[in-house]
């Protein structure tokens, strides 16, 4: 034994280093406690040799700890253990991994649960919290309708914006001004949220019936009053109507008229009580507008004139389909006088688009022939030639109005002719002066019905033909 000693300790050194045999040293090169016993380590080393003995296990069991406690070793153990190879030391801390701890695997924080049990995916939440009350959802499988009591299902219709106002209620509009039932505009209106903005329908309206003609804007002026009471209120036809002398500067440039017009829709409004009477006098001294001025000025004027007529029926004239054949011919019969004593062509013809009835202008045919069979003299025959011949060439009266005008003259002859006994004569020539200025065709022309004028010998003549 002594001389193993000898040997170890008289082995060679390398730069102050033993050198030891590699067959005999363990995995880190160094002996293990295996390899030593307890009389050798006790009984022969010199306190030298045990305290480097025992220096090299301290410094042996340290490099254990380290490795086993390094993550990249905790999951080489783990994948060892899983496929059955020989893993750490079952003795180090970090050994045994139990892969349902929640703790961390690093060593790091204080080992408590995530959250303190309240957060995660199925948890029932920290201890003592109070949840408020849900309301069932009818996608959980345990919902039942019947349980919660009566269901009220209601349609819910967004209020419109600016654009979509625009967007939907101009179609509306121009269809009024074909068909003329408010009913349906109150209907369409209904399905409709507007909100806010009830009261641009007004305006609108209004300021869309300046592109059109009279009678579409008499149209306008029973809608709003029809409307009045039901789906639009004072208030709100007031403020309309005060956006629109706002807007006057704007209408002016695409309709030079709008002052006048709008001034004529005020009076109209406030004759039907869609606006109340004092809509004008609150404008008294503080209108700096030129236009929205005149606007008002027009509006007083005409509320002034016809102080005891409770409404302007005719501010907007006589025109359109939906005025009464009645009126119509008299408002005919009332052209063909002022021209008669005017000679005014011109104007004759403004009353006469102001009419907008171009399918009933064969009645003003027909009136024209029958004032020319009632009048004395020539110069009716000359001046209804003169008209008729300028409203034929303009195109305003078509080949069909003045062959039916003229047809109806014919079939009531016989009749006119008891009142006025000169007619046929009176007819034939006026008919033959027409087709001279190219008024009439030639198959019109011969249609005229003619009377003998050679009768067959009676009783008591003596036999003479009487011419």
């Amino acid at each position: 034994m002594a001389t193993e000693v000898e040997t170890w300790t008289g082995a060679a050194q390398h730069d102050g280093v033993f050198s030891f045999d590699k067959e005999h040293a363990g995995e880190d090169g160094f002996f293990g406690d295996e390899d030593l016993s307890d009389a050798e380590v006790n009984g022969n080393w010199t306190p030298q040799e045990k305290a480097l003995h025992e220096a090299k296990l301290k410094a042996k069991a340290k490099r254990r700890l380290r490795k086993s406690s390094s993550r990249d070793s905790t999951r080489e153990s783990l994948s060892e253990s899983v496929s059955g190879e020989l893993g750490a030391d079952p003795n180090s801390p970090k050994g045994k991994i139990n892969v349902s701890d929640r703790k961390s695997r690093t060593g790091k924080g204080r080992g408590l649960p995530k959250k303190g049990g309240a957060g995660g995916k199925g948890v029932w939440g920290a201890a003592g919290m109070v949840y408020e009350m849900e309301e069932p959802d009818t996608k959980d499988p345990n919902y039942d309708d019947v349980a919660q009591g009566d269901t009220i299902y209601a349609t819910v219709v967004p209020e419109l914006d600016e654009k979509e106002l625009v967007k939907m209620v101009n179609p509306i509009v121009k269809e009024y001004f074909q068909h003329g039932d408010t009913k349906e505009v109150q209907m369409l209106l209904k399905e409709l949220n507007l909100g806010s903005h009830k009261f641009e329908f007004s305006s609108m309206a209004v300021s869309l019936s300046f592109e059109y003609k009279a009678s579409h804007r008499e149209l306008t002026s029973r809608l709003l009053s029809d409307l009045s009471g039901k789906m639009l209120s004072e208030s709100d036809m007031a403020r309309a109507f005060d956006r629109m002398l706002k807007e006057l500067p704007d209408l002016i440039l695409d309709t030079p008229d709008a002052p006048q017009m709008l001034g004529q829709f005020v009076a109209r409004a406030i004759a039907d009580h869609v606006l109340p009477m004092s809509f004008l006098n609150r404008y008294k001294g503080k209108v700096d507008c030129d236009h929205a001025r005149a606007a008002l000025d027009r509006a007083a004027v005409l509320l002034s004139m016809k102080r005891e007529i409770m409404r302007l029926d005719n501010v907007w004239g006589v025109g359109g389909g939906q005025r009464p054949v009645k009126h119509l011919i008299k408002e005919m019969n009332l052209l063909l006088k002022e021209y008669l004593i005017s000679g005014d062509v011109p104007e004759a013809e403004r009353c006469l688009r102001d009419l907008e009835v171009p399918h009933f202008h064969h009645e003003l045919v027909y009136e024209a022939v029958v004032m020319v069979l009632e009048s004395k003299g020539d110069k009716a025959i000359q001046m209804m030639v003169k008209l008729l011949q300028a409203f034929w060439k303009m195109g305003l009266i078509t080949l069909d109005q003045m062959n039916r005008g003229f047809t109806r003259v014919y079939d009531e002859l016989p009749e006119i002719n008891v009142d006025v006994p000169h007619a046929h004569s009176i007819m034939e020539s006026f008919v033959d002066l027409c087709y001279q200025e190219s008024v009439i065709t030639k198959q019109l022309r011969d249609a005229c019905p003619s009377r003998g004028r050679k009768r067959f010998v009676s009783e008591g003549d003596g036999g003479l033909v009487k011419s």
